[in-house]
């Protein structure tokens, strides 16, 4: 059962987890889409949409809290600098994830996770 369980665990412990979502999430405003697992893309919406949340509030604190979390500089920079302005207006669903079916090598169901309003 699943009595309060509210994150995914992906195979993997704390750290890892956490680097590799980190590292998921620097790619997607990098790149503004991304090809990857359902289950990974759903895990890195949570995080993706609340560091956008935070970008759009966009002081120092909020940034410095943002960078701790990702440790992509570039990636914080476009967050904070492009991606936040283009959402001032929308109050969430930054992302959107389209399934592509199913990958040849394992099986696993894959998708596209991309930002709503891409420039």
């Amino acid at each position: 059962m699943r009595h309060r369980v509210d994150r995914r665990r992906l195979g993997r412990y704390g750290s890892h987890r956490m680097a590799m979502l980190s590292n998921l999430t620097a790619d997607l405003f990098l790149e503004e889409r991304l090809e990857t697992t359902v289950t990974r893309a759903k895990e890195v919406r949570r995080v993706a949409e609340r560091m956008i949340t935070k970008a759009k509030v966009g002081d120092l604190h909020n940034r410095r809290i943002v960078a701790s979390r990702m440790g992509n500089v570039k990636a914080v920079q476009k967050l904070f600098n492009d991606i936040a302005g283009r959402f001032s207006e929308r109050q969430g669903g930054y992302t959107r994830i389209t399934r592509l079916g199913y990958r040849k090598g394992d099986g696993a169901p894959m998708a596209v996770i991309e930002l709503v309003e891409r420039s």
